[in-house]
């Protein structure tokens, strides 16, 4: 370079122009392609955002490499060069390969819409492609930094013979992996039998709540009162629950009363159903009313009525108890549960004194 500096220190200014230059063209480029590209469509959109990563590691890797032919590198340090860029280069592959399952995913659930009433295809399509694409991410992972590790001879001596010997320390190794496999088993057994899908209504451990997010280790639950629910993948494979959207949406709603003997069934009847059919949350499906049980002092009634969504049954429920109990109060007062007591005068005792004859003069 015509300069009187040492070599260290002349391959550290080439290093880190080189580094600069890289950079500033990354984001020259990017600037011209946002440009030309941005707003034309959503694909582009998406590619300039997830590919502004990867391409800036894979300029980097270029100006670092041409640095190192010009620079006065000694033996060592051109190997360690040499070991970084292949670090680089297989960073480089996993993170295009994970942006490009990544971008493929976004783009095919656009296609979908969970917040819609019949979203059953929608949340099949969403929980699959979800799982999946984590099971990948894991896999592509565990495979790049092994394929890092082996670019070490200690590591990668250590690897094929371990694998020639397949002996203890391979049982330890699979003892500590048992977690991770598991549930990455799992992901894939969940994705392909679908126990459970996005936004589905379950009870676990005697919670109710919807699925709000399924990982590649564990599933979160949002409780009706906003908790969050963390369960570990594997449980949904291994323990009993209750899905109450698995094949269908729709669900029936039950409300049970009890009320009096005396009280007027047909009018009941006319009245859950007057009150049903004005709720926006009655589907117009089911719909029946019916003496279910007798009691010591009470029959119950029960009142069933079917309602798109597990929320909107819920809240079918509460608006046929709160009228229907509001109705009966008004005009069927004695229909309400109520305590008889037989109060009969059968004289005094026999061997005893009339106590208000005997005040008489």
């Amino acid at each position: 370079m015509g300069l009187f500096l040492p070599d260290w220190a002349e391959t550290l200014i080439i290093v880190a122009l080189a580094l600069a230059a890289a950079w500033f063209a990354h984001a020259v480029a990017y600037r011209i392609l946002t440009r030309l590209l941005g707003g034309y469509a959503v694909f582009f959109d998406r590619l300039l955002t997830r590919m502004r990563g990867p391409l800036r590691l894979v300029m980097l890797i270029f100006a670092l490499s041409a640095a190192s032919t010009v620079a006065p590198l000694t033996q060592t340090e051109q190997t360690f060069i040499r070991h970084i860029l292949l670090a680089g280069f297989i960073t480089v592959v996993v993170w295009l390969a994970r942006t490009a399952l990544n971008l493929w995913t976004e783009l095919h659930l656009k296609r979908f819409q969970i917040d819609v009433e019949d979203n059953m295809l929608a949340r099949k399509h969403v929980t699959q492609s979800r799982i999946l694409l984590r099971v990948a991410d894991t896999i592509l992972l565990v495979i790049g930094l092994a394929a890092i590790l082996m670019t070490f001879d200690p590591v990668r001596q250590y690897g094929v013979s371990l694998l020639a010997s397949a002996g203890a320390a391979g049982i330890v190794v699979g003892l500590a992996l048992q977690p991770m496999l598991k549930n990455l088993f799992a992901g894939v057994q969940l994705a392909l039998t679908q126990p459970i899908r996005i936004d589905d209504a379950v009870i676990v451990e005697g919670e109710w709540g919807n699925i709000e997010e399924i990982t590649a280790t564990y599933v979160v639950v949002r409780i009706w009162d906003l908790r969050r629910l963390i369960v570990p993948l594997n449980y949904f494979m291994e323990q009993p629950f209750q899905n109450w959207t698995r094949q269908d949406a729709r669900l029936l709603g039950s409300v049970m009363i009890y009320l009096d003997y005396t009280t007027p069934v047909d009018a009941v009847r006319e009245k859950a159903k007057e009150i049903v059919a004005a709720s926006k949350n009655w589907d117009r499906g089911v719909f029946a009313v019916q003496v279910t049980d007798f009691r010591e002092t009470v029959m119950e009634i029960r009142i069933l009525a079917s309602a798109p969504s597990a929320g909107k049954a819920f809240d079918l429920r509460c608006e046929v108890r709160e009228q229907l109990v509001s109705w009966l109060a008004q005009d069927h007062p004695r229909a309400l549960p109520r305590v008889r007591n037989d109060f009969r005068d059968t004289g005094p005792a026999r061997g005893t004194k009339d106590t208000a004859a005997a005040q008489l003069p």
